[in-house]
């Protein structure tokens, strides 16, 4: 679906024909740039904007296949940017992925969007609300782009944070409960968001650095400045990566405690019936000739002792925490 195309002139929306080829003929006939926003456009509308702009055939490929990582390519002066989306479910706590296939010339910007748009519902108003801005062309495009997926990282970043804190808060509950499955699927989760984020840094660096010479020299400050808040998002996640794998550590260390003291428990009420079995067993025995058989107090004796051995076995034990 094509969602909007429009041209600017001097950072201000203008006019045109609805021709997307005339209207880039315009932009490089009296300046400016086109703008273009597809949403998992079928394969009779890509096909129409490539024919309008004579995209290369390897981009036309990355961007109807989809299912790229973050990185930047150059195809005879054309730019191609590719930014992951990253969605966060609170109910289930999931993260979901999309893409943002960025196509990038001196006179147009196409962004082909896959997966959920959330992030970029206000993108276009709100930069349009800045001319000076926008009048540096569609990198200043990509810059807003970039820059509002990077706030919806960090964003998800503290979502994700609250469940790693909460997991941890369990963990170190003192109940007789493992949460070793809920660990690894909050792990799980945070490994899909780092791998969305940290390859985006490098194509980042490439754009603002001064040997990139597609991009205008005003515009590489912004792109600094978003750089510092995708390495915090990033450094973020390594954060919490690092700590639920102690987590899971504790979690399991905490269940070999508790599987250990239930083996003390049971060797000491083993232990404890160890006595009056010995000593039942030895009067148990078919001998005629056995020490006070015939004496009056032999029998109170006996049932005396082991009460007394249990007694004090069953004081060490608890004295010693094994019961």
């Amino acid at each position: 679906m094509i969602v909007d195309v429009a041209l600017y002139q001097e950072g201000r929306r203008v006019d045109g024909p609805t021709d997307i080829s005339d209207q880039v003929d315009i932009a490089r006939k009296n300046g400016g740039f086109v703008w273009v926003g597809l949403a998992e456009p079928t394969q009779e509308e890509f096909d129409h904007v490539v024919g309008e702009l004579n995209f290369h055939p390897l981009a036309i490929e990355d961007a109807v296949s989809a299912r790229q990582r973050p990185k930047i390519e150059d195809y005879d002066g054309l730019t191609f940017f590719v930014i992951k989306t990253v969605f966060y479910n609170e109910a289930r706590s999931e993260i979901s992925t999309g893409e943002l296939m960025c196509f990038v010339d001196e006179h147009f910007i196409v962004i082909v969007r896959h997966g959920e748009g959330t992030p970029l519902r206000t993108v276009r108003h709100d930069i349009e609300a800045k001319p000076d801005q926008l009048n540096m062309g569609p990198f200043a495009v990509l810059h807003a782009v970039a820059d509002r997926v990077i706030d919806e990282y960090t964003k998800i970043a503290a979502e994700l944070e609250n469940d790693v804190i909460n997991i941890e808060t369990k963990v170190f509950s003192g109940k007789r409960k493992t949460y070793s499955q809920e660990i690894y699927f909050l792990k799980r989760e945070v490994i899909e968001y780092r791998h969305a984020i940290e390859p985006l840094i490098l194509p980042l660096q490439k754009v603002s650095s001064d040997s990139f010479t597609a991009a205008p020299a005003a515009i590489k400050p912004f792109f600094r400045d978003t750089i510092d808040h995708l390495q915090h998002a990033y450094e973020h996640a390594t954060g919490m990566d690092s700590l639920l794998t102690t987590v899971l550590q504790a979690d399991l260390a905490h269940v070999q405690v508790r599987q250990n003291e239930d083996v003390r428990r049971i060797s000491a009420w083993v232990a404890l019936a160890a006595g009056p079995t010995m000593i039942a067993g030895l009067y148990g025995m078919n001998f005629e000739t056995m020490p006070e058989l015939t004496w009056k107090f032999g029998y109170p004796l006996v049932l005396g002792v082991i009460a007394t051995l249990s007694a004090y076995l069953f004081y060490r034990f608890k004295k010693e925490k094994w019961l």
